[in-house]
């Protein structure tokens, strides 16, 4: 099949690339010169295990283009998916000018062929409010008047670090139609990926763009939900290890995004979540449930800095002191900054006089530009050197198990303040650390 990527972003190019990988004829389209430039020379402008090596393959067989000529990308596609970006303001109302200008290219493109081609799929790919994509249809329609075309809705649930494995075995496809003929189009293009037995549901546009939020507000609810219970543990002198423990082994919850921490970032959970609110607000539906998971979100960061604030005897103590940040990203396995605890954390710091050292496996180059007044450094134990404590935001693999001897050799004061629950209580009182961790107590060496 012949498909065409608008958009190179993360959901266009992981999207593209593993299409490609099975055997279809893939452009990947942009307006960016300098990243088409890159991804011609095989490099890939995001951080995402696995992904350069498959562009590297299909690009060397052919089934993998990228342009920037519309003339090239849209003419000859059978399928078009919208991957354009969907900012959102701190409301959650989405900007929608990019997937305007998406549709307004495809309906010239569509319009200068004319009435007798065969009648293009167009998918909105990008996570849009309920609606948009009915919205997109008729946007297209007013253009390119009696010639046929077809619309249809397509989300992705990708997860940054794991993309391509979710797109090559995914728990389940949502597809969004308005006729069965292009239902079937979808199994076609969906079928090498779901042979292990997971479902391809074919569904209603309205139904389809619903699922998206619906999914990414729950797991957003899971996060808040077990913070919450998080900080009632430490009130209580309750240890949330084995309240979560005992709570997860019911098989009604399972253990899935019941993790307490700093809470969730990125550009997914937080956007859904105030898109959710947002779409509540304009059919004058309400959704305290979802205004609720969100303050919760929010709220959890200043609770932990509060943590450090109380450490250091308040606001004033903070000043000249050096924190270390062990973890910059959202989450492991992304270089993603988007809505990041760990720059919450740390500007909070910065305005209350600290100096504030960093490091990240990945992310370093998203937080020079993001965050200049972040020292940073290539190696985790020199971003620790002369602090007076460690600040661990992201959970990455080279944080578990640390020589903490040589740690606490190169720190002003051994004290570590844990997001992530990386370490036991015990081991860090042995050691000499004080050490502040999220819903437990806290422990000092004696």
């Amino acid at each position: 099949m012949k498909l065409t990527m608008v958009g190179t972003g993360y959901v266009g190019l992981v999207t593209g690339v593993c299409f490609a990988n099975t055997g279809n004829d893939v452009v990947c389209l942009d307006i960016d010169q300098g990243k088409i430039d890159m991804l011609k020379k095989g490099i890939c402008p995001i951080y995402e295990p696995g992904l350069t090596e498959l562009m590297e393959k299909n690009y060397a067989a052919g089934r993998l283009r990228y342009t920037l000529d519309k003339g090239e990308a849209y003419p000859d596609a059978d399928m078009i998916f919208i991957c354009v970006g969907t900012p959102s303001d701190e409301r959650g109302h989405t900007d929608l000018s990019y997937i305007d200008g998406a549709a307004d290219d495809i309906a010239a493109a569509i319009k200068q062929l004319g009435l007798g081609h065969k009648p293009k799929t167009i998918v909105v790919k990008s996570t849009v409010p309920v609606g948009t994509t009915f919205r997109i249809r008729d946007r297209i329609k007013a253009i390119v008047g009696d010639i046929a075309f077809h619309i249809a809705d397509n989300p992705e649930f990708l997860k940054e670090g794991d993309a391509i494995n979710d797109f090559n075995k995914p728990d389940r496809v949502v597809v969004g139609v308005e006729s069965a003929e292009v239902g079937e189009q979808f199994r076609d293009l969906y079928d090498p990926f779901v042979r292990q037995g997971h479902p391809v549901f074919i569904m209603d546009v309205l139904s389809a763009e619903m699922v998206k939020y619906a999914s990414n507000n729950f797991l957003a609810t899971k996060i808040s939900f077990i913070n919450e219970m998080a900080n009632l543990c430490e009130a209580y002198g309750a240890d949330i290890n084995r309240v979560r423990e005992g709570m997860c082994s019911d098989s009604r919850i399972g253990h899935a995004f019941l993790y307490p921490g700093l809470g969730y970032g990125g550009s997914c959970f937080p956007k859904d979540t105030l898109a959710c609110i947002m779409m509540g607000e304009q059919a004058g539906v309400k959704t305290d449930i979802s205004r609720a998971v969100h303050d919760t979100n929010q709220r959890q960061r200043e609770i932990f800095f509060k943590k450090i604030l109380s450490h250091f005897g308040g606001e004033q103590g903070l000043t000249g002191k050096t924190l270390a940040f062990w973890g910059l990203a959202f989450k492991p396995k992304t270089d993603d900054i988007r809505q990041a605890p760990a720059l919450t954390i740390a500007r909070r710091a910065l305005g209350y006089g600290c100096t504030v050292r960093g490091f990240d496996p990945v992310a370093m180059e998203n937080v020079a530009r993001e965050a200049p007044t972040i020292d940073l450094f290539d190696d985790m134990y020199e971003a620790a050197t002369g602090a007076d404590a460690l600040v661990i935001c992201t959970d990455w693999d080279e944080f578990k198990s640390p020589d903490f001897a040589r740690l606490a050799s190169v720190m002003n004061a051994r004290v570590i303040f844990d997001g992530r629950n990386l370490y036991r209580r015990q081991q860090a009182k042995d050691l000499g650390f004080t050490y502040y961790s999220v819903g437990r107590a806290p422990v000092r060496p004696e």
